[in-house]
């Protein structure tokens, strides 16, 4: 996974005016309200969701693509949705300019998930949810995994594991700070 994240050049993914502070461990804006999380939290929660080459993984939340980068060089079939038309307009054009190609970018709200490519081996929400997206719960398959940041301004690492139709393996990795995964809101 370190391997991944190494490979994919961050300052390609940033505003020209903060190249200079790449790879600092820090959140930098990219535009929209929008950030691109540090690398070590692109790392943990990549790491938190144990993907295996090959596996079928929804993002939420493609932002600038960073994350979707590291995924995609880690063997992820992605899909990959983005809430903000003007994030998912420029991500859409530059990952594969850069051949990094996810299996299907969409423009839409993450809470609904994509049902069409229904179960995922795991999902990955890179937004501070206010509660639990029910809907993404039931694209896992058995034994998948979510990783979410849950909570208002401030927000616990949770995986959820699926045991069962509706039963969860729930566990808390402490605090982290997102920016808000909002519904309904395209």
């Amino acid at each position: 996974m370190l391997d991944a994240i190494s490979k994919v050049p961050r300052h390609m993914f940033m505003d020209s005016g903060f190249i200079d502070h790449a790879y600092q461990d820090k959140a930098f804006p990219i535009s929209s309200g929008q950030t691109i999380s540090q690398p070590f939290t692109v790392a943990f929660q990549t790491q938190l969701l144990q993907i295996k080459e090959g596996d079928k993984i929804l993002e939420i939340g493609t932002g600038s693509g960073y994350q979707a980068a590291v995924l995609c060089e880690m063997g992820a079939k992605l899909y990959t949705i983005e809430r903000i038309k003007e994030l998912y307009r420029k991500t859409s054009s530059f990952l594969p300019s850069i051949s990094y190609n996810p299996k299907k970018m969409i423009y839409g709200d993450g809470f609904k998930g994509y049902l069409d490519e229904a179960p995922y081996d795991g999902i990955i929400v890179t937004a501070g949810a206010p509660v639990v997206p029910e809907n993404l719960l039931l694209q896992l398959k058995i034994n998948g995994k979510m990783v979410i940041p849950l909570g208002e301004s401030v927000q616990k690492m949770l995986r959820y594991k699926k045991i069962s139709t509706n039963e969860y393996d729930i566990e808390d990795f402490g605090d982290f700070q997102f920016v808000p995964m909002l519904k309904d809101k395209i």
